[in-house]
């Protein structure tokens, strides 16, 4: 039986694009078939076996347009359709302590979405580049003068995707 995974995401800069674009390969070389693309071109989720769904975290709140999919896709999401979740977190440190933080408040978002029981819940660290500011932030002289930062940790994330890998694979009886 052939599982076939949608890896859906929200970027706004391009970071969590690029988390979903490895968690697609690293299922792709666990032998699923992947469909990659962002949330706001998937229409149906007829035909997948699973989900993963991925967007940054912004000033407390989980990007628009994940929670917009969660609501327009949540009668096959409540059916029992897995899907996994994994959000882009902190730029500021690598803090233990600011890592619960972060995965408190997708908690806190997820939590608006009390019919979803999703397989995993990761969250992987942000990216954060002063020079690709938009308006208004753009505005506030304390972003421009943060320095550059990648707190995404690669092995983390290969490792976690070769986990919902396992999970997605159907159970094999001999």
């Amino acid at each position: 039986m052939e599982i076939k995974v949608l890896v859906a995401y929200a970027s706004t800069h391009g970071s969590t694009q690029e988390v979903a674009e490895v968690v697609a390969d690293v299922l792709r070389e666990r032998g699923l078939v992947v469909d990659f693309q962002p949330v706001r071109n998937v229409r149906i989720l007829a035909g997948y076996s699973a989900v993963v769904l991925g967007a940054p975290l912004y000033m407390f709140h989980w990007h628009k347009a994940a929670r917009h999919f969660l609501t327009q896709h949540r009668k096959i999401l409540a059916d029992g359709l897995p899907v996994a979740i994994f959000a882009g977190g902190s730029i500021e440190t690598a803090d233990e302590t600011e890592w619960r933080e972060v995965r408190r408040q997708l908690d806190q978002e997820l939590a608006k979405f009390p019919w979803l029981k999703p397989a995993s819940v990761e969250i992987v660290g942000g990216r954060f580049d002063p020079k690709k500011l938009r308006f208004p932030y753009s505005l506030i002289p304390a972003l421009r003068q943060m320095p550059a930062r990648d707190l995404r940790d690669w092995t983390a994330i290969r490792a976690w995707a070769s986990q919902l890998a396992e999970e997605f694979q159907p159970v094999v009886v001999h």
